[in-house]
């Protein structure tokens, strides 16, 4: 039992090293069938290493949950829709079951090309305290440290600006792979990607119903610091991969709607405020070889 609990929490804190170092980052996205993936993984092998945290698992996947908020208005939502260069997505970020484990709260920020992503780590009774607009105590971060404080005195200020709730309840399986370089590259493959309305905000790590966002399909996310690798522009041609729009929050909103298994009632929105909710453009004109140079 010690055994086990010390390589999850070594496993947690190489996690937690890897989102640290991937702070600022370009992010490409495809959608892929599993036959695709499968490939992909094989391609991959000689440039990449499996994530620790899933190295162990079957398919080398882990679970993710993440915990959406947005403002009545759905403002975040309609950023991503209207694809303002600059935007953020505010969500709260769990991978354990245990009532021990901690959670993160996370800003991830797009300016133009680039990804900046900022998180804290917190207890879960921090959760409550931020869902009704109070800031949580010191000692609820899990590393009171000061760029932890500044991090979550980040999320709190925008959480409290824009009078946000919690609107959904994304989970998926995550394959991830990072390189050798101090991981300025990193892989990740998402499959069965789910979503539910959760306007209570609670984190459950199992969630019952839900519909599927991608369907049958898997999200392949290419991330990087610096010059698009070489190898990876190889893969994308390869592959005859076309990069797309795969946000997970929008297309699971818009697809519960479509569903009709969106309540603004029920998730505390204002209907006579709410955008016509629409699909973003999913084709992209430019390649990512031309955007980002290669190595």
């Amino acid at each position: 039992m010690v055994m086990r609990q010390t390589v999850r929490s070594e496993a947690l804190l190489s996690l937690c090293s890897i989102v640290m170092l991937q702070a600022q980052r370009f992010e490409l996205k495809y959608i892929l069938d599993e036959q695709t993936a499968k490939g992909i993984r094989d391609f991959i092998f000689p440039y990449l290493t499996p994530d620790p945290f899933g190295a162990n698992r079957a398919n080398f996947s882990y679970p993710v949950h993440s915990l959406y908020f947005d403002s009545p208005d759905l403002k975040l939502h309609q950023s991503t829709i209207n694809g303002e260069r600059n935007r953020y997505k505010l969500r709260i970020r769990f991978y354990e079951e245990e009532d021990d484990a901690p959670v993160y709260g996370e800003i991830k920020r797009r300016e133009n090309n680039v990804i900046y992503k900022e998180r804290c780590r917190i207890k879960r009774t921090a959760v409550r305290k931020i869902i009704a607009y109070q800031k949580p105590d010191r000692d609820e971060l899990v590393n009171p440290e000061p760029e932890q404080e500044r991090s979550l005195e980040n999320f709190c200020h925008l959480f409290n600006g824009l009078r946000a709730q919690a609107i959904t309840h994304v989970s998926y399986l995550r394959e991830a792979w990072y390189g050798d370089q101090g991981n300025r590259i990193r892989l990740t493959l998402d499959r069965k990607v789910m979503t539910r309305p959760e306007p209570a905000g609670r984190l459950n790590p199992k969630p019952q119903g839900g519909v599927p966002v991608f369907g049958p399909n898997v999200v392949l996310e290419l991330k990087f610091t610096g010059r698009f690798p070489q190898w990876m522009q190889e893969m994308v041609r390869v592959f005859q991969l076309r990069q797309t729009s795969a946000a997970k929050y929008v297309d699971g909103l818009i697809t519960m709607e479509e569903r009709r298994l969106l309540d603004p009632h029920s998730l505390q929105l204002e209907p006579h405020r709410l955008p016509h909710l629409r699909r973003p453009n999913r084709e992209s004109t430019v390649s990512a070889g031309e955007r980002y140079g290669e190595f």
